[in-house]
């Protein structure tokens, strides 16, 4: 089977080599297998992407381009937490939106080899999450909340597109998501025990402070006294 034949030869590509990467189980993908699905040649392949690899390398940075362009298609709304929602039903949707795009990015795992997509998704979530840390909502540093809610994300999502579509049950991304939110953010604070609620004040001050001085790059220490000052931030922030 090839794609339609009035999508021009490059988009044909990408598609063919998304398709048969995500389908591959970690098996090699020809250069002939991809021709044949995309309806060229193999001098086409050559003339737009240089050769195979250059191709795969394509369909990486094309997905994460659509993948940013989703989780940052809405206007802040000024509550951090609550846009932190809002990048998670994107993710979501787009996984279920483009299922083989989807397992090229986040679902071709290999042991102790983690994908560099992996890292800009987080510091993308992270970028946001650090916004609900200098407004105190968070009680984690926001890396650690970043890749903790990733997780979550990419795993209910996966699980969600290897259901048959009739079968899905989106509540259980709605329901995944408040859950991750909620472990992370100073609601959980505040129903610690009485003997507790002074520490987990000083945490969450402390990784406000944190994430404050890390994105003003402030100029009223030398760099010698805030990565000091920083070091002792993140050791409260960090205790348990």
């Amino acid at each position: 089977m090839s794609f339609d034949d009035q999508l021009p030869p490059k988009i044909r590509l990408l598609r063919a080599a998304a398709e048969l990467l995500a389908n591959s189980e970690g098996s090699a993908v020809s250069t002939r297998q991809i021709t044949k699905l995309a309806g060229v040649t193999a001098p086409t392949l050559y003339h737009h992407f240089g050769d195979k690899e250059g191709l795969f390398d394509a369909v990486v940075s094309a997905g994460f381009e659509e993948y940013v362009a989703g989780e940052r298609d809405f206007a802040p709304s000024g509550e951090p937490l609550e846009d932190v929602r809002r990048m998670w039903d994107n993710h979501v949707q787009f996984g279920l939106t483009q299922p083989h795009l989807y397992l090229v990015m986040f679902g071709n795992i290999r042991p102790e080899s983690r994908p560099a997509i992996v890292a800009d998704a987080e510091a993308l979530l992270e970028e946001m999450l650090n916004k609900a840390a200098i407004s105190g909502q968070i009680n984690v540093p926001p890396r650690e909340a970043a890749r903790s809610i990733l997780a979550a994300n990419v795993g209910v999502t996966l699980m969600l597109i290897a259901e048959p579509v009739e079968e899905r049950n989106l509540e259980l991304s709605t329901m995944t998501r408040d859950s991750m939110i909620f472990a992370v953010s100073t609601e959980t604070a505040r129903g610690a025990a009485a003997d507790d609620s002074g520490k987990s004040s000083v945490v969450v001050a402390a990784i406000a402070l944190n994430a404050a001085l890390q994105a003003s790059h402030s100029d009223q220490l030398s760099s010698s006294e805030l990565k000091l000052f920083l070091e002792w931030l993140h050791r409260i922030s960090s205790s348990s």
